[in-house]
């Protein structure tokens, strides 16, 4: 039984291997960026910061967040990193070293445990929320800390937000109401906190309003990106939940709808159409909503193999949607081309609104980030170390 169970391990690593092979040899075709960078440890998170410099017309540089998932006893840190990103408009590929294209870390923050998920306000992206390990939210100025932190030191969040007895994954700024964060967690509990209020004692702010409307671990929150009074909430029940902060029982939700049978993961709000929102689930599948009409999704996207851990809409073009998943993928979507005619060997590729499928990973892709500044540009990182930067090719997105 034993090898058995090693041959077919030995197998999927043998598959794995090819797959990559394959897309590192189509990749000058696919992309017009391609950066690969392992980083010491894993990270469950990564998101662009909103800012990028440009240097003699040759290179910009612009920062990413990321964290730590350390093991036998390591520290653990939330990362400001900061990538090279070349303007020449030819095709760029590097594995971390070579052409100019690189990945440096400027700053590590000691944390408590690993950072589960790190999220920038919006109004001041030098303030940092996590989400860790305990029940806690930790907010961090990192401005105010140091770029090395000293051997043996501790965490010290220069805000600590209770309200959750366990740990979780789901964390959004408001865009609108500064200071405003959500938080779900597998405690089953929504929490909304001001930061701008002042701390109790030794900067810590008890939540400004609880939640209570999943019957399981909410995987997701998600803040309007119009309307300062709506969010949603997802969780492992299936459901999605909309809030109105505006109506008198405003602590229960005010639409729902049973998404997805097998539980939700993930949810995003369309950041050009105020209707639309996105889930994604353990079913494999993404499904499209619209706020107006929650009896059924507008459309379901099929083409993941596996349970889709992160969806997000492009910050440039409103119909422009990507997935991640636990098979090393992600999927880049374009709902102006779902229903166009397909010719047969395009149908054996995927439906027609898959636009294009991002195969670098040999690892479950965590999580990842469309940059605010760049059209078609994303940074994805993935349970194996890597963090990869890539631009889909002009000609596949201009198709």
């Amino acid at each position: 039984m034993v090898d058995v169970e090693e041959t077919d391990g030995e197998m999927v690593e043998r598959l794995i291997d090819d797959e990559y092979n394959y897309w590192e040899s189509s990749a000058p075709f696919l992309y017009d960026l391609v950066i690969s960078h392992t980083v010491e440890w894993p990270s469950l998170t990564v998101e662009w910061l909103p800012y990028r410099q440009s240097f003699d017309g040759r290179y910009s540089v612009q920062k990413v967040i990321l964290g730590t998932y350390t093991t036998d006893g390591e520290p653990n840190y939330l990362i400001i990193a900061q990538v090279k990103l070349p303007l020449l408009d030819e095709y760029a590929y590097d594995e971390g070293y070579g052409i100019g294209c690189k990945v440096e870390i400027l700053r590590r923050i000691h944390h408590d445990g690993e950072v589960n998920r790190a999220r920038y306000m919006p109004q001041d992206p030098f303030v940092i929320a996590t989400k860790t390990i305990s029940s806690e939210v930790h907010v961090f100025d990192y401005k105010n800390h140091p770029a090395r932190p000293p051997i043996g030191g501790r965490s010290n969040p220069d805000l600590r937000l209770t309200g959750h007895c366990r740990e979780g994954l789901g964390l959004s700024w408001s865009k609108i109401n500064r200071g405003f964060l959500l938080s779900g967690s597998d405690d089953e509990k929504i929490c909304l906190w001001d930061i701008n209020q002042v701390p109790l004692n030794k900067a810590i702010i008890g939540a400004l309003q609880t939640f209570k409307v999943h019957e399981g671990p909410v995987e997701d929150v998600a803040w309007h990106l119009k309307h300062c009074y709506l969010f949603g909430s997802c969780g492992l029940d299936g459901y999605l939940h909309i809030f109105d902060l505006r109506t008198p029982c405003f602590t229960r939700s005010s639409r729902s709808i049973i998404a997805h049978q097998r539980g939700i993961n993930c949810l995003s709000f369309n950041p050009f159409n105020e209707w639309l929102v996105a889930t994604g689930s353990p079913d494999n599948t993404v499904k499209c909503f619209d706020l107006r009409k929650l009896a059924g999704p507008l459309h379901t996207f099929n083409q993941h193999r596996d349970e889709v851990s992160q969806i997000g809409w492009s910050p440039h073009s409103e119909n422009i949607l990507a997935s991640s998943c636990v098979g090393r993928r992600v999927m880049i979507w374009d709902t102006h081309r779902i229903g166009r005619e397909q010719s047969v060997a395009e149908a054996a590729r995927g439906p027609p609104e898959l636009m294009f499928t991002h195969g670098g990973h040999t690892s479950r892709v965590g999580d990842f980030s469309w940059n605010p500044t760049e059209d078609r540009m994303i940074a994805s990182i993935s349970n194996d170390n890597t963090l990869q930067v890539w631009k889909m090719a002009d000609h596949i997105y201009s198709d």
